[in-house]
């Protein structure tokens, strides 16, 4: 029996799709990381019961942050997008979160400048507050352990790619890192969006928005680049239309960044039939249904789609491009950035 709904949410479903696919199902995927990193402050001393946790979110993770500070008795202080809807709102002032929303703007990028901002002013205020550095902290890393673990147990042995949204790097990461010590052959595809910096697409702008949770307009510094062996980029009308066909056809009800890896999961699939694929559902799709699922009939067809497979990073183009990244190393640029901002 589990002592917290935090526990209840952030364990995930496996369901098999079809042969060789395999949905990785999260009712919200960021309880997992937060739980688990909590946790681990409270045991090592880092802080205790009672204190404030401050971090900048999107949304799911303000959500498994305000999670975590209920179970263990903290204080919870988010600066959220401008994307943060009314329900989640409400959900975090009844679970006691402090809650601070950007201005409405169309640029997610200063978006997510502003809310930086914000966290180190209030920072400069309240240095005796602990901020959880999701973006930056491999402590996030923890909580998928376990999970990789069970993908193992019930995967079994023969060859297995995992698909999900880059994000922060901890959950696709994490859950290579550990299924890798299980067999070396394991393999990793990262999904970004366009216009993010993590992977080098921030000029390839999208005109409707960044896919909020799995790209960035600024360097993340727990992403390891090595460990992706192939990236995908898709543009919001593709991700729109793999969400809304992974409804329809397999009654998976999940968010735009589902839908990215979904696609891409079945792309690769059909070109190496003799291995499973396993892609990554972070969250449900009630945040999406205005912005996504009410735009069924106009969707575009899924088997219609396909990805252009590039060899450089200029060569990015929408709606969809493939490129094989081999491990790489951050791109120059990227790793530059980064060494600035720590």
């Amino acid at each position: 029996m589990d002592e917290h709904i935090a526990d209840a949410i952030g364990r995930p479903d496996l369901i098999r799709l079809d042969e060789g696919l395999i949905c990785l199902r999260f009712e919200s995927m960021k309880a997992v990381s937060a739980t688990a990193a909590v946790r681990h402050l409270l045991d090592t001393g880092a802080v205790r019961p009672g204190d404030t946790l401050l971090d900048s979110s999107s949304g799911i993770y303000a959500y498994a942050l305000a999670l975590a500070c209920h179970r263990y008795g903290m204080r919870c202080h988010i600066i959220g997008s401008t994307t943060v809807d009314h329900t989640l709102r409400t959900q975090l002032a009844v679970l006691g979160a402090k809650f601070e929303q950007m201005d409405p703007s169309d640029d997610l990028k200063l978006d997510q400048k502003r809310r930086v901002a914000r966290v180190h002013e209030i920072l400069a205020r309240h240095p005796e507050y602990h901020w959880m550095r999701q973006y930056h902290d491999d402590i996030h890393y923890l909580g998928y352990r376990a999970v990789a673990d069970r993908i193992h147990e019930e995967t079994g042995t023969g060859p297995l790619t995992v698909v999900g949204g880059v994000g922060s790097g901890a959950s696709t990461g994490s859950l290579a890192r550990r299924l890798r010590e299980h067999s070396t052959g394991v393999g990793l595809i990262g999904v970004q969006p366009f216009g993010s910096v993590t992977f080098g697409s921030e000029h390839v702008p999208d005109p409707d928005i960044i896919i909020a949770g799995i790209g960035s307009s600024i360097p993340f510094d727990n992403v390891d680049h090595t460990l992706y062996d192939t990236l995908h980029w898709l543009g919001f009308g593709t991700a729109l239309a793999g969400s809304i066909d992974l409804l329809r056809r397999h009654a998976v009800f999940a968010g735009l960044s589902t839908g990215a890896a979904y696609l891409a999961a079945r792309w690769e699939r059909d070109r190496d039939p003799g291995r499973t694929f396993l892609f990554i559902a972070a969250d449900t799709g009630h945040r999406y249904t205005d912005s996504v699922f009410a735009r069924h009939r106009t969707a575009q067809s899924a088997d219609a789609l396909a990805p252009r497979t590039v060899a450089t990073l200029d060569d990015l183009a929408h709606p969809w491009s493939r490129m094989d990244w081999n491990r790489a190393p951050a791109p120059v640029a990227v790793a530059t950035r980064e060494r600035r901002t720590r």
